[in-house]
């Protein structure tokens, strides 16, 4: 820069091919203010601005900010002559009900956009939309709290304790903490349609039928190219992964060994659930077949009037639920015997999941519905009683959380709080950053899985708790913050 006050922007890239990100890098100086703006390429993504006390020093923060980046592996580049990630927004149609009857809906909360993701536990129902938007509610419809994720929900999944978001900007986020963060980052040329997560271990379905393996520290493992495209099934347990696509369902090794069954469905699978035992595909063709894990023989076919857009089973796959694409839901017993057909009073549901009597559905007209679907509630509602529903109002106040993108947004804390834990930022000596723990009674050679976007050399950080998990490494339960 010639003067005081030129501005001087450098623009940085990362793309890499069949296995990593696809991001930029921004950073302007213009006197005493550096801007950064980062994200997906094709995407606006987001900017902090930070104002230093001389052009000089303003000057050198953003050529170490530089400097970094391209120690990454970030490359200067031309804005715009790179394609954005894929991204495929799921087109559905839903026509009006042909039940006689109204199920029994005892509260709906409207997300304000289509929305896919559901997700309940015994504290609180989760729901995630495409505006980025993931509320959780109690049981009862109170909304407790609102995470604002940086691009569309495509769906909500949980593993033990944890529970994960995947969005269409290539991320999962971990929402188990006040403070969202990114987990994992999937390959630029995977687009996206469904993901599962067990035992730390990312499992991602794809467009065009793949099946990518990611492990707990973000590291890409194997991959799988099935028989048929638009994969919009993915399960997982120690024994498989279960793929569903258009040509059925495969189960594939855990460690990518090979493939131990595939099985042709009756039409290509659009949702996919499991027990301990089977797996569920929702089907193209009015179906959802329950197959068995072990050999992947069609063990009972579930027959709906309308092509399947979700299903849910209770525990033990006593009862299956299937939504179809008429707005309708069903109830069958184990065998097959369909028990009722009602309306949902709106939407078709696009997920579901059934707990403690209820059953949860996200429509496709953005709302999260809670049905009473006890045997009580149902014989009512089919004789044509049903109570009022109650729309939940979304509180004015209600403060929205927004992922950790930097050290900076991080809390800090002088002393570790008693119980805390103490983790440390390692760099390794292949120059890969690792977390592992400082605090006794922990085996400190294993990796902790921690945000990879406030890593940082040396620095420690107070967590919580930690959960030991398969593999040999460890999950951060709880808040994170540093420790100064």
């Amino acid at each position: 820069m010639s003067t005081a006050s030129a501005v001087s922007t450098t623009y940085l890239e990362l793309s890499q091919e069949g296995g990593g990100a696809h991001k930029f890098y921004e950073i302007t100086v213009d006197g005493q203010v550096v801007t950064v703006r980062y994200g997906r390429i094709g995407a606006t993504g987001q900017t902090q601005t930070t104002t230093f006390p001389t052009v000089e020093k303003a000057r050198a923060a953003a050529a170490k900010k530089v400097a970094e980046k391209v120690r990454r592996g970030y490359a200067p580049a031309v804005r715009g002559q790179r394609a954005p990630r894929a991204v495929t927004r799921r087109q559905v149609s839903s026509a009006p009900s042909t039940a006689r009857a109204v199920a029994p809906v005892l509260w709906r909360f409207r997300t304000g956009s289509a929305a896919f993701g559901v997700h309940v536990d015994d504290e609180r129902c989760w729901v995630g939309n495409q505006a980025g938007d993931v509320y959780t509610l109690d049981h009862e419809g109170a909304v407790l709290a609102r995470f604002s994720l940086p691009d569309g929900v495509k769906c909500l999944v949980a593993d033990d304790f944890w529970i994960y978001a995947g969005c269409d900007d290539g991320k999962v986020y971990d929402l188990s903490s006040k403070l969202p963060f990114a987990a994992y980052d999937i390959a630029a040329d995977v687009d996206i349609f469904w993901l599962d997560i067990h035992e730390g271990v990312l499992n991602v379905s794809d467009r065009d039928g793949r099946l990518t393996v990611i492990d707990h520290e973000d590291e890409y493992q194997w991959a799988r190219r099935s028989r048929g495209e638009h994969a919009w099934m993915v399960r997982a347990d120690d024994r498989a992964v279960y793929h569903g696509h258009q040509a059925g369902v495969t189960a594939y090794a855990p460690d990518g060994g090979g493939e131990l069954w595939h099985t042709s469905t009756r039409g290509g699978v659009l949702f996919g659930w499991q027990e301990d035992t089977a797996v569920y595909a929702g089907t193209a063709r009015h179906t959802v077949q329950r197959l068995s894990k072990a050999t992947g023989v069609i063990e009972a076919t579930y027959a709906c009037d309308s092509a399947v857009y979700s299903c849910a089973t209770s525990p033990g796959g006593r009862f299956v639920f299937a939504g179809d694409a008429a707005s309708s839901v069903y109830c069958f017993d184990r065998d097959g015997r369909r028990l009722w057909k009602l309306g949902t009073g709106g939407g078709s549901a696009l997920s579901m999941q059934y707990r403690d009597e209820r059953l949860y559905l996200v429509t496709t007209d953005g709302s999260l519905v809670c049905v009473d679907a006890s045997e009580a509630a149902v014989s009512a509602a089919q004789q044509g009683t049903v109570p009022v529903v109650r729309d939940v109002k979304l509180a004015a106040a209600l403060p929205a959380y927004a992922p950790a993108t930097a050290v900076s947004a991080v809390a800090t804390v002088a002393r570790p709080p008693a119980g805390a834990v103490v983790v440390e930022c390692v760099r390794e000596p292949a120059g890969r950053l690792r977390v592992h723990v400082v605090s006794d009674g922990y085996e400190s050679s294993w990796n902790v899985q921690f945000p990879r976007a406030i890593r940082e050399p040396g620095a420690r950080y107070v967590v919580d708790a930690l959960h030991p998990a398969a593999g040999g490494f460890y999950r951060v339960r709880g808040d994170i913050r540093r420790l100064l």
